[in-house]
């Protein structure tokens, strides 16, 4: 009696445990396009009220660009997502919006989200490279994205023409503080004034400075009668005290 050879190989531990990675990878991708066409709908309407109630300067146009979910993710059927905003988050700029199942399962996932907020805003007419001292033909009044940067922009054209930049301008990009290199008000042993500001009262005195007054930075000032102050340069020749 002849043995029964096998014409195929039984399978290795190795294509056993690939074969189960496929199916499950298989199972998430099957599950998500289920949830996309089920649940998007309703998660993503969630998310655009979830943006629309939050506060915004006036007059702004808001977009917003929703992301996708991570498609490892596996997760139970739920009858009801709530879309919700993480403890320490903002709705502004790149951010992510919690999406909660609060019936038929327990999850809790979080989706990147885009929110740009347009409004008016001085941008350069030009690339501007960093050193470049602004001038008014360098500004032009435009939509700008306010949330695409931190940081607040220039109010008027005044704040910034005769500014350094401390980084280089694409054209239509918005202007802002922190795009300008900081003014020196007045130099080490300059003749400064001194004002010292308290609860419904301020005083002005004279002094020489110690140190530059560099716009924002503690600048230190002898008076007139010796005593040496710290103060804030607020302006030229000018450092304001605290009292």
């Amino acid at each position: 009696m002849h043995a029964v050879k096998r014409s195929d190989p039984l399978p290795s531990a190795h294509g056993r445990s690939l074969r189960g990675r496929t199916r499950s990878l298989l199972a998430a991708v099957l599950w998500l396009a289920c949830f996309t066409a089920t649940g998007a709908a309703s998660w993503t309407a969630g998310v655009r009220a979830l943006i629309s109630d939050a506060p915004r300067p006036a007059g702004a146009r808001v977009e917003v660009e929703l992301g996708q979910l991570d498609p490892r993710l596996e997760l139970a059927p739920c009858a009801r997502i709530t879309p919700h905003l993480p403890n320490g988050a903002r709705l502004w700029g790149r951010t992510h919006v919690g999406l909660r199942c609060d019936q038929g399962a327990r999850w809790n996932v979080f989706v990147p989200v885009t929110v740009k907020v347009f409004a008016s805003g001085w941008a350069a007419t030009q690339a501007l490279p960093a050193g470049t001292v602004l001038q008014a033909g360098h500004l032009q009044l435009e939509e700008v994205d306010l949330a695409a940067e931190s940081g607040p922009l220039i109010r008027n054209p005044e704040a910034a023409v005769g500014r350094t930049l401390a980084r280089a301008l694409r054209p239509g990009q918005a202007v802002r503080e922190a795009d300008l290199k900081a003014r020196q008000w007045f130099a080490a042993g300059d003749t400064v004034r001194v004002v010292a500001v308290g609860a419904g009262f301020a005083v002005t005195t004279s002094g020489q400075a110690l140190s530059p007054g560099i716009e924002g930075h503690s600048a230190k000032v002898r008076l007139d009668g010796g005593r040496v102050v710290s103060g804030r340069a607020t302006a030229l020749r000018r450092v304001e005290v605290v009292l």
